[in-house]
């Protein structure tokens, strides 16, 4: 499977109307407790493993994968041995 280059992966999010994109890197086997976000997310995974979690649902999470989050949604994430790299999408929330 070929992944997009992040510039297009940008371009992409831009014109479906998401107002942020950033690459986010995450440590080997950092976790990170149950938490919401401001923004509603669409991501793609581009490096190593990530497992995450939302309500009874634990989704792993590869290097091609790709998963969104709506505005405020409870999850928490846990990244394997070697981390994990994936590019996010967001669309903050207007007040």
């Amino acid at each position: 499977m070929s992944l997009p280059t992040f510039q297009q992966f940008e371009v992409d999010a831009l014109a479906k109307g998401f107002d942020e994109v950033a690459p986010r890197v995450w440590d080997a086997a950092q976790t990170v407790d149950l938490h919401t976000h401001p923004f509603s997310v669409e991501a793609l995974v581009v490096q190593g493993e990530m497992w995450l979690k939302v309500g009874d649902d634990t989704r792993h999470l590869l290097a091609g994968d790709t998963f969104a989050l709506e505005y405020g949604t409870p999850h928490s994430e846990r990244y394997g041995i070697e981390g994990a790299t994936y590019w996010a999408a967001r669309r903050h929330a207007v007040a």
